[in-house]
């Protein structure tokens, strides 16, 4: 009995379930310490993480505020920022990033992204400044339907899983 269930299939699908499982889990759900001088790197994307990051730089107002990636020409902060806008992908952001960081000597970085995209971007952004350390601040999603949620968790997992194995540009 026990040898018709332990399939293959079976094994792989239990496997990809508990490994989405713990993607999700170990996704930060609060920011970490954001000190008032950080660098402050807003990845563009998803709508919720502008107006998100706006609010935390009020909070913060002599952080410096950075906003990477497509579509961010245009956009209003109410304060000075950085804008880069020529990434497309969140590999190319970590690359912008690294980029500025590298030119800006900073060795700390606070990245603002939507909760289900930050273990990707992270992962992205620490290997390609290592020395560099990451605070991450989430933009939780909110006012989405269940089954939209989880539909952009289970993206984000396999994207992250095929980062995993070397493809960076996913």
């Amino acid at each position: 009995m026990i040898k018709h269930i332990l399939t293959p299939s079976f094994v792989l699908f239990s496997c990809f379930v508990i490994g989405g499982m713990l993607f999700r889990s170990y996704a930060p759900r609060s920011c970490g310490e954001i000190l008032p001088n950080d660098s402050i790197f807003v990845l563009t994307g998803d709508e919720r993480r502008i107006p998100f990051a706006i609010r935390k730089m009020n909070e913060y107002p002599n952080a410096d505020l950075y906003i990477i990636g497509a579509g961010a020409n245009g956009i209003e902060t109410g304060r000075p920022a950085i804008i880069e806008s020529r990434s497309k992908s969140t590999y190319q952001n970590a690359l912008a990033i690294k980029k500025i960081a590298t030119e800006r000597n900073l060795d700390r970085l606070v990245i603002i992204t939507t909760e289900d995209h930050m273990n990707r971007a992270k992962y992205l952004i620490q290997s390609e400044l290592p020395e560099t350390q990451i605070i991450t601040c989430p933009a939780i999603l909110t006012e989405m339907p269940p089954t939209k949620r989880l539909e952009r968790w289970a993206t984000e997992y396999i994207k992250y899983i095929v980062t995993m194995i070397g493809i960076k540009e996913s």
